[in-house]
């Protein structure tokens, strides 16, 4: 019995257009891909935790700027003071505290910052406590 490609059967393989992928690119068809891009950043963001922002009673705020007042009233001295305040986060609610030492430079009523000798520029709205 005569089959029906018996006339092709036996000849050699033809050559293709496309030179051969080399094996490193066959394998790099075949890596894992991550099919949720950027949610383990996600999840890392949303694991991280953040402080909340405290809101200062009026006494609070009056000893802070009774305080203000005072260092502005000494500047030619340059007065070393320790400053804990707030800093927001960009991303999320809340933030960290963070606590600086330092020779006070300037109290900027204008810019509405306390300014130290190294450069460090504090928003007074911040501020939680002026030792």
């Amino acid at each position: 019995m005569k089959g029906s490609y018996d006339d092709i059967i036996n000849l050699p393989r033809p050559d293709t257009r496309r030179p051969r992928m080399s094996n490193l690119d066959r394998a790099a068809q075949f890596t894992p891909f991550a099919a949720l891009t950027g949610h383990e950043e996600a999840v890392l963001e949303t694991a991280r935790l953040t402080d909340k922002k405290p809101e200062l009673d009026e006494h609070a705020k009056q000893e802070l700027d009774r305080k203000l007042k005072m260092i502005a009233g000494r500047l030619e001295d340059l007065p070393r003071i320790t400053i804990t305040y707030f800093i927001p986060d960009s991303t999320k609610d809340g933030g960290k505290y963070a606590t600086v030492s330092g020779k006070v430079k300037k109290v900027d009523e204008y810019e509405k910052e306390l300014v130290l000798t190294s450069g460090i520029k504090i928003p007074i709205q911040v501020i939680l406590e002026i030792v």
